[in-house]
């Protein structure tokens, strides 16, 4: 009964591992499209790059720690990623060019014309995430 049960505690800890291996491989490529979801936030301003870097981040942590040090040790990047890990927070820099953009994304719909459903839908979705990124603390000097 003993070997038996060796046996079975051996397979269990195989599957696990087995299983951990296939769930890393998931992680790795999230980690990878978030990645190029940043990169073209980068180049569409209505498409933001901070909260997919943060998600890869999340994503490189469960299965790629090479990944992972590489985008927190990023030159532009890795400061934002880390302020927000250890202080939930924005810098100014990144707090003005959010604002901005969302000023000149209600201005242009305004200029636009849309519809005055779609001007407040999107009003309110701005708003909402104007109020969320100034609400947010500056990090320590």
């Amino acid at each position: 009964m003993g070997i038996g049960l060796a046996r079975s505690r051996r397979h269990c800890r195989l599957y696990r591992a087995s299983l951990k291996s296939r769930f890393r491989y998931l992680w790795l490529l999230a980690g990878l499209v978030f990645v190029a979801l940043a990169a073209v936030g980068v180049i569409l301003p209505l498409l933001p790059t901070t909260p997919f870097l943060l998600l890869a981040t999340y994503c490189f942590a469960r299965s790629s720690p090479r990944l992972n040090h590489w985008l927190l040790t990023h030159r532009s990047f890795g400061p934002m990623i880390n302020n927000w890990q250890q202080y939930g927070s924005i810098d100014r820099r990144s707090k003005s060019i959010a604002l901005i953009a969302i000023f000149f994304t209600i201005s242009i719909t305004l200029l636009i014309g849309v519809p005055w459903w779609a001007l407040a839908a999107q009003s309110i979705v701005l708003v909402t995430a104007a109020t969320f990124i100034l609400t947010r603390p500056n990090p320590p000097r």
